[in-house]
């Protein structure tokens, strides 16, 4: 077959590189634009675009997804089937109608659950036992088409987005050699998705990583798990960014009773323990702006953090 194939990150990356060791061809590959990267902010190439480079294949970077010119181009490439893993836009129906046998997407868990740009990091953040992996038909509904193929992965109790990235973007790409093998051979029967059992899992934003202390100790330290390595849990102590990169749900301290949320309520060398609103959070691991990230005896020898001090909200709040 003649496969066009969309997507941007290392995920993506991988699965690219799976399926040109596969027997059909990709024609032609679309990604995002070349944007800043690094602390220098230097212009750089997606991952994909890296690996479709290398292999001396032709990409397309659109800014506009329902351009005359983009649709002449992708039907110049005649493909039979497109394939896309966390391109980051919406296709467009003309588009979605080019290839003769449809569009198939890679989307990294067990739909109809966490529909939408994160699914992994939700999956954490809901503290589910299981996750996985779904190949679907595209539709012009976000991530609402007709399942293909799953795979069920468990998570781990310590799970975070860098761990489970790492086991499941092996999966999504032999799931996705599978998924193209029984589209040519016509083996596979699609499955339509409960509408009742839909979730969705929204692009975070650097504020969802504001720690708020009110909430109970096992759902910010999932929070933590979550948005490592990014936007990263964090919090403000003496008008600084503190953040937080580990932490672990312990019992509230029976001799300081529970405290207000966001104080601490014992500093020492296993870690800083901080009330919450249910039980108490130990913080192991943490990095205090403009510095590097440390285990928490080592940030205490140096931060001057004592018992009765505050973790805060906000940078204009006293600590």
């Amino acid at each position: 077959m003649r496969i066009v194939f969309m997507g941007t990150p290392v995920p993506a990356a991988a699965s690219l590189e799976t399926l040109l060791g596969g027997p059909d061809e990709v024609v032609g590959v679309l990604t995002q634009p070349d944007r800043p990267s690094g602390r220098g902010q230097a212009t750089a190439p997606s991952p994909v675009r890296r690996v479709a480079d290398r292999a001396g294949i032709p990409v397309l970077t659109p800014l506009k997804m329902k351009d005359p010119e983009l649709l002449e181009q992708l039907g110049g490439w005649h493909p039979d089937l497109v394939v896309v893993v966390a391109y980051g836009r919406i296709l467009p129906q003309a588009i979605l109608d080019l290839p003769p046998l449809g569009c198939v997407n890679v989307h990294y868990s067990l739909l109809p659950k966490y529909r939408g740009a994160a699914p992994m990091q939700w999956a954490i953040l809901q503290g589910e036992a299981v996750t996985g992996v779904t190949t679907m038909q595209l539709v012009a509904e976000m991530d609402a088409g007709p399942v293909l193929l799953a795979e069920e992965v468990a998570m781990e109790p310590d799970e975070t987005v860098t761990s489970l990235e790492a086991r499941l973007v092996p999966v999504g790409a032999r799931l996705l050699m599978e998924t193209v093998a029984g589209v040519k051979q016509g083996t596979l029967t699609p499955r339509p998705q409960d509408p009742e059992a839909v979730t969705f899992a929204p692009m975070l934003t650097k504020e969802d990583g504001l720690i708020d202390w009110a909430r109970p100790a096992r759902e910010i330290e999932r929070r933590i798990r979550a948005f490592t390595p990014w936007p990263s849990a964090y919090s403000y102590w003496q008008g600084k960014r503190v953040k937080v990169h580990g932490a672990r749900p312990v019992a509230a301290d029976a001799a300081s009773g529970p405290g207000t949320p966001g104080t601490v309520a014992r500093a020492g060398a296993d870690g800083i323990r901080v009330a919450t609103g249910a039980g108490a959070l130990l913080l192991t691991e943490l990095q205090l702006e403009g510095r590097k990230r440390m285990p928490a005896e080592a940030f205490l020898r140096g931060a001057g953090l004592r018992e009765g001090m505050r973790f805060e909200r906000s940078p204009f709040q006293a600590a």
